[in-house]
């Protein structure tokens, strides 16, 4: 028998997957569309393999502790970290997608030359954000950003990959926590997807996400509380005597920062 009419807003939210949102947010199937769409769809990819091995780490030799290299921004590379950029590298590698890759797990940009003369962007991420609770089974995520590719000099400065957020196609992230949560926004609200491990597809969860206008949430790293400007140490003060406010931070950007899209509050990073 046909099902009820009742049953048909669920049954087409289960059937919304990532690849095909995007497409319905773009409101076309120009060859530009069905790039991002297919690029949305390889870093869904990407991170099934990462949650996967994420979930089997304490089960399998060589994935916790260090690789004893120190990347670019100085710190230690832990071996999740390793592999989860080596995992965006093969997804993307012979996509026709991207030509170029760009995280802080690489001194410089990674070019695929073979995708470069279709390959129309440049997928910059960081492959594991909040690496440090990889080892204790706490909440880590990646965290991407599409911008339009310009160029293709191997021997470049890549500057061109330091521009305002505003000029970025689609940016996200995706959360491994209790289940896995992708994340994204191509400028058309905010879209949250979890991913269903009996379909294997990241599925639609919640749809233009707003963060709530009141939240008694704040997450900052204090432990550098006397070097931060007058104007923030003041402002922790007074959530520190002021009732109904909770402080809360993991030191995954990641897990903090979707605690606060979901219930409100504030998030800082504060740059020395």
């Amino acid at each position: 028998m046909p099902s009820s009419p009742s049953s048909q807003p669920t049954l087409e939210r289960d059937c919304m997957t990532l690849s095909r949102h995007v497409l319905q947010q773009l409101q076309r199937f120009s060859p530009d569309a069905q790039d991002l769409s297919s690029l949305m769809g390889r870093i869904g990819l990407a991170a099934k393999l990462i949650s996967r091995h994420l979930s089997r780490a304490g089960l399998m030799e060589n994935v916790l502790g260090f690789t004893g290299e120190i990347n670019i921004q100085g710190e230690s590379v832990k071996r999740m970290d390793a592999y989860a950029n080596e995992v965006f590298i093969a997804v993307f590698q012979q996509s026709g997608l991207v030509c170029r890759l760009a995280s802080e797990e690489m001194e410089h940009p990674y070019y695929i030359p073979e995708n470069c003369p279709i390959g129309r962007h440049t997928l910059l991420y960081d492959p594991i954000d909040g690496s440090s609770n990889v080892d204790i089974n706490l909440n880590v995520g990646s965290i991407f950003s599409i911008r339009q590719q310009e160029g293709n000099d191997e021997n470049g400065t890549a500057t061109d990959l330091l521009q305002a957020g505003r000029n970025q196609i689609a940016s996200g992230y995706i959360l491994y926590g209790p289940s896995t949560i992708l994340v994204y926004t191509i400028g058309r609200g905010v879209h949250s997807f979890n991913l269903d491990p009996s379909l294997g597809e990241f599925i639609l969860s919640q749809e233009n996400i707003q963060i709530p206008e009141h939240g008694g949430v704040y997450s900052v790293n204090e432990g550098n509380f006397w070097q931060w400007e007058d104007s923030i140490r003041d402002y922790i003060r007074y959530v520190h005597r002021h009732e109904g406010y909770t402080g809360r931070y993991s030191g995954a950007l990641v897990g903090d920062f979707h605690r606060i899209l979901l219930q409100g509050g504030v998030f800082y990073i504060l740059v020395r």
